[in-house]
């Protein structure tokens, strides 16, 4: 009890005292876990909207793919990355391993498959019910997915929504990439896991509620969007 009474303390402190260095590792892991989801988003938005439209052979093997790639082991897409990032690997001049850069295509590659089959669902559950309509005016293709993006707006802000938390509660793949480095590569779940490691458990819990305040703090904004534009529609 002593040490979730010191966490919620020391948690407390940190927040009202501004530290710079927990302002560093909250920037780097939003600026990290942002890159991430925008970068998954342009890929897997118009992905999972194409399999839920578009009638193709191996349509079916790309959905039972992308749905079976939500599950990615983190360590093994880290270690992936890793082998193609460090220097005796394909991409190893560009010397990225080490570096926010390296964190976000581990990132990226974790939470793509789970933008694609979350959006392939709401939009195929769209497109049946506008599936004739669409038909019935001979709308093309593009022009017919991107007004189920639209009109799934609001669902599609869930979606993301699972990405960003994927996304932000990363520990073993950005580890592994990124080398949790103090001031270069540090970020919120890698300063939680090194003070655990370190035997400081008040300033890990605490350090864990700070990242929890934020996940709350964006699933509170988005919310809030949803419902200021659910009321600019009926208005």
């Amino acid at each position: 009890m002593q040490d979730f009474a010191q966490s919620f303390y020391l948690a407390g402190q940190l927040l009202i005292s501004g530290d710079p260095e927990l302002g560093e590792v909250v920037a780097l892991s939003l600026r990290v876990t942002a890159s991430a989801l925008a970068i998954s988003a342009l890929i897997g938005l118009p992905l999972g909207a194409l399999l839920a439209v578009a009638r193709f052979q191996g349509r079916t093997a790309l959905t039972v793919l992308a749905n079976a790639l939500m599950g990615l082991p983190p360590v093994v897409v880290g270690l992936t990355v890793y082998m193609l990032l460090s220097n005796a690997g394909p991409l190893g001049v560009l010397q990225l391993l080490y570096t926010p850069t390296a964190m976000i295509i581990a990132q990226s590659i974790l939470i793509t498959p789970i933008i694609i089959a979350l959006t392939r669902q709401v939009i195929a559950d769209l497109n049946a019910e506008y599936s004739e309509t669409f038909r019935s005016l001979v709308v093309p293709g593009h022009t017919a997915i991107i007004a189920l993006l639209w009109d799934a707006r609001f669902s599609i802000l869930t979606v993301l929504l699972a990405g960003f938390g994927r996304a932000i509660a990363e520990v073993g793949a950005v580890m592994i990439v990124g080398g949790n480095i103090n001031h270069v590569t540090r970020v919120m779940t890698t300063a939680i896991a090194l003070e655990t490691s370190r035997g400081e458990l008040a300033l890990a819990l605490a350090l864990g509620m700070v990242l929890l305040l934020i996940a709350l703090s964006v699933n509170g904004a988005v919310s809030l969007l949803k419902g200021v534009d659910r009321s600019t529609a009926h208005a």
